[in-house]
């Protein structure tokens, strides 16, 4: 029995468990959202809030504790760069698991774990690109018309 025994053991090995959530915390950094199962959501996120404190005290120790739990170079420029800046006034709560319903092939549930606010850094670059996209085209247009008066 397992009890009063802290912690998820999502049916790995203690060394299979350490890749797995360094590589999902890795990707969350890195791409601020991954859809995965709820256990493994669940069992990353306090990894993902950790680094995300280790970036807001941003040390030569904190870079050197975050280099050596993730697992690119370019994750923890990211982390250190960017996300400690961003969530450096909150207090906590880094993160969010929002379930998605069940997998069709086993039947697991799914979930997607996200770092608090990139669904705001998402649409202002989708808005941005849509609103180069209609300059450009009134641009062409203007083009066109003045090409059309001149022949």
């Amino acid at each position: 029995m397992r009890h009063k025994r802290g912690g998820f053991k999502l049916k790995r090995d203690p060394a299979a468990r350490k890749a797995l959530l360094r590589g999902l915390v890795t990707s969350v950094i890195e791409q601020e959202r991954v859809i995965t199962t709820v256990p493994k959501a669940k069992a990353a996120k306090p990894l993902v809030d950790k680094m995300i404190t280790l970036a807001k005290r941003d040390t030569l120790h904190a870079r050197r504790q975050a280099a050596a739990f993730l697992e690119t170079p370019a994750s923890v420029k990211k982390l250190f760069d960017k996300l400690g800046a961003r969530f450096g006034p909150r207090n906590g709560g880094y993160t969010r698991i929002v379930r998605l319903g069940w997998r069709k092939g086993d039947g697991a549930e799914q979930a997607m774990l996200e770092l608090v606010g990139s669904e705001l850094v998402k649409r202002a670059a989708e808005r941005a690109k849509r609103r180069e996209e209609r300059l450009r085209a009134i641009k062409e247009g203007r083009q066109e018309e003045s090409d059309q008066a001149q022949s």
